[in-house]
């Protein structure tokens, strides 16, 4: 059963997508790996090609395009030549970094920042882990203190996407120990900012191209413009933007499960073993069966995850599930396709190889799965 998510424009804009990748994402891709790092040339052609900052308003230079089949259609297309670290890259500017931009900044600052998510010239992060706080946000030590005009900031942060590259960090710090949830801030620290530094670029399992890195911050002063949003609204703003994020991660793990189902059914058709295709082997199909299901089941789902989105009615819980699902199915597709490559599934050349290492952490950022589990228990016991 094939998606009906898309119509005509989508699909126009999908062979645009495509043409981008197999131009400038395809030949790269080995060298990105060897480097750890996405050249600011690949960003800025992406701006070029009209596929960053869709929902950038024409004000600030963007197409104002808040129909998210389109970002869908990107992460598609960059699925289907296992690029994973290239889409966490734009993920993280477009449904993470703009979304908060857009959401919560002022004109003043929408016209210093949001520009350039749409040229490719400004990469975003946002740092909320710590080396003691994953997924219990609370539990931020950073700082942030007022200091006549500025804010001072103390504090460090780690696994942090585009940390090297980042012109601009949104970080969520603690201005009132006192207040509970309502204790918490975000500010805009940027590139060049005195005690601002960047600590070493991680050594990661996967999505070796993506790069991650621990950030200090030894009393930056930042200016109370770069203030965003309201005082104290941190913790809320989070919860706001967490179902987007979700909802991203989870079609970047069903995208990449489509992707890998689909090489690994071109591979079980050619490959032979005594004298027929290992696609013909019964309990081999009975995998690839139950798999195709499994994605065509969870595409449904995830498809009314992105009409809701549309619509502004996707939960927390809804996005949750989506989250949760969609990554688990990924980990059971990647690793079956491994299987069913034998030996070749364990040889890096392959891209089957690739998705394995790159796709463990997606149960892991983004809140943990776990977590996922914990958002979806409370919500049915308290019904």
């Amino acid at each position: 059963m094939q998606s009906d998510l898309f119509d005509a424009d989508h699909e126009l804009f999908g062979e645009s997508v495509r043409g981008f990748v197999t131009k400038n994402v395809v030949p790269n891709l080995e060298k990105w790996d060897a480097d750890r790092l996405i050249d600011r040339e690949t960003w800025r052609a992406a701006g070029a090609q009209g596929i960053l900052g869709l929902a950038a308003p024409a004000e600030y230079g963007g197409p104002g395009e808040t129909d998210y089949r389109f970002r869908v259609v990107i992460q598609s297309e960059i699925a289907r030549v296992g690029a994973s670290a290239l889409q966490s890259g734009f993920s993280t500017n477009d449904d993470i970094v703009l979304n908060y931009l857009l959401r919560h900044a002022d004109d003043e600052q929408k016209r210093r920042w949001v520009p350039g998510f749409v040229t490719g010239e400004t990469i975003g992060a946002i740092a909320m882990s710590e080396p003691g706080a994953g997924s219990d946000l609370r539990a931020v030590t950073t700082t942030a203190r007022r200091s006549g005009d500025d804010w001072v900031i103390n504090g460090s942060k780690t696994f942090i996407t585009s940390g090297i590259l980042a012109d601009l960090v949104i970080v969520f710090a603690k201005t009132d120990t006192e207040a509970g949830s309502r204790g918490f801030s975000l500010f805009v620290v940027e590139d060049g900012m005195p005690g601002f530094t960047r600590g070493r670029k991680l050594d990661k399992v996967g999505l070796h191209a993506q790069d991650t890195a621990e950030l200090s911050f030894d009393d930056v002063r930042v200016p109370m413009e770069n203030l965003l949003g309201e005082e104290g609204a941190g913790f809320a703003y989070l919860m706001q933007s967490l179902p987007l994020e979700r909802l991203g991660i989870g079609i970047a793990a069903q995208m990449s499960a489509e992707a890998v189902l689909g090489w690994t059914l071109d591979y079980v058709k050619e490959r032979t073993a005594f004298g027929k295709r290992i696609g013909e082997f019964q309990g081999l199909g009975f995998t690839l069966a139950d798999l195709q299901t499994s994605v065509e089941v969870s595409r449904a789902y995830l498809d009314r995850c992105v009409r809701e989105h549309n619509k502004g009615t996707l939960t927390a819980v809804d996005a949750a599930k989506a989250k949760l699902w969609a990554t688990e199915l990924q980990g059971r597709v990647v690793d079956a396709g491994v299987q069913l490559h034998g030996g070749y599934g364990y040889m890096m050349e392959y891209p089957v190889a690739k998705a394995y290492i790159d796709s463990r952490i997606q149960r892991i950022y983004g809140g943990t799965n776990e977590i996922m589990k914990e958002i979806i228990h409370r919500d049915l016991i308290k019904k």
